[in-house]
């Protein structure tokens, strides 16, 4: 199948009222009060200032924020915040810059976005504009990654403290003592044509490289390529499971005899049980069919210049 054209830079300009839309609970260098002073110093004064106790409060600080007319969105938070902002932000036009003030900040990471406020902010005023590919499950958008099957009940599962204590990748390890990984019939039809149909325990979708954990499970995923990365597991248990992330994690996904990967724009998925799915690390609600498709060029982010 034959790649989209790469995204083309949108140039830098002025973004005239500039938009703060942030999780208080999350933190990045010197906080939020950094955060005011640092735009304050590079002469922005016509700012909107949203906070918000819980990253599904954020879509309604967006709109209201691009009905005031803001011509750049800073969103502060972790991959959570930022999906629930790019879900909002998807086909609007205007830019998103991320504040990566979370635990992961894996859509940041891929992109080159570093935990320095100061230069977050540097590259969310002046970095170039890119337009980069969402995907969009059951109709909400992803920036990073969904799943379903053991990736869901990972996530439903995992506690919040543990994760904030241990990072991502320990997590996903401590959660192979509480998730069994249980094999349910799955069929995956991609653009059209059946590609598995089978027992499996888990179906990702990555729009990056670097998903949960930090594990660079998809090595051609590129997010402006107008394509999804499709990947599926038939492992079951502890120890298939830690055979197969530990190849994940060692960059060889392909090389694990339960994992299959493939990539498409559209694909359909039915289970022969609802099983629980998520989104960019947030839990949803158990389904026994999932639409997914790529949407190119869906979100414009503020990302670093290339290196000369």
């Amino acid at each position: 199948m034959s790649a989209a054209a790469p995204a083309t830079p949108v140039a830098a300009a002025r973004p005239g009222t500039v938009a703060v839309v942030a999780h208080r609970r999350k933190s990045l260098g010197g906080g939020l009060d950094e955060l005011r002073a640092t735009l304050a110093g590079a002469g922005v004064d016509d700012l909107l200032w949203y906070e918000v106790p819980k990253s599904r409060k954020a879509p309604k600080k967006i709109r209201k924020a691009l009905k005031k007319g803001a011509g750049l969105v800073f969103v502060w938070g972790g991959d959570g915040m930022v999906q629930r902002c790019a879900d909002t932000l998807a086909s609007s036009g205007t830019p998103m810059a991320i504040l990566p003030a979370g635990t992961a900040n894996l859509f940041a990471a891929n992109l080159g976005i570093p935990e320095d406020l100061a230069e977050a902010v540097r590259i969310g005023l002046h970095g170039r504009r890119r337009r980069l590919d969402l995907g969009r499950l059951n109709g909400e958008h992803f920036a990073v990654m969904a799943g379903a099957g053991f990736d869901g009940d990972l996530i439903r599962e995992a506690d919040r403290d543990l994760k904030s204590r241990l990072g991502r990748l320990a997590y996903v390890w401590t959660g192979l003592r509480h998730v069994r990984g249980e094999l349910v019939h799955t069929r995956i039809r991609v653009d059209g044509v059946t590609w598995f149909d089978g027992e499996a325990s888990c179906v990702l979708f990555g729009n990056v490289g670097t998903i949960t954990g930090g594990i660079p499970a998809f090595d051609d995923a590129r997010p402006d390529d107008g394509c999804l990365e499709v990947g599926v597991s038939t492992a079951s248990g502890a120890i298939d499971w830690a055979r197969t992330l530990g190849r994940m994690a060692a960059g060889r996904s392909t090389d694990s005899p339960f994992v299959r990967i493939t990539r498409g724009r559209r694909v359909r998925v039915r289970f022969a049980a609802p099983r629980m799915y998520e989104l960019d690390g947030g839990a949803r609600t158990a389904v026994g069919k999932l639409k997914v498709r790529s949407v190119p060029g869906a979100l414009t982010v503020c990302c670093p210049d290339p290196p000369a």
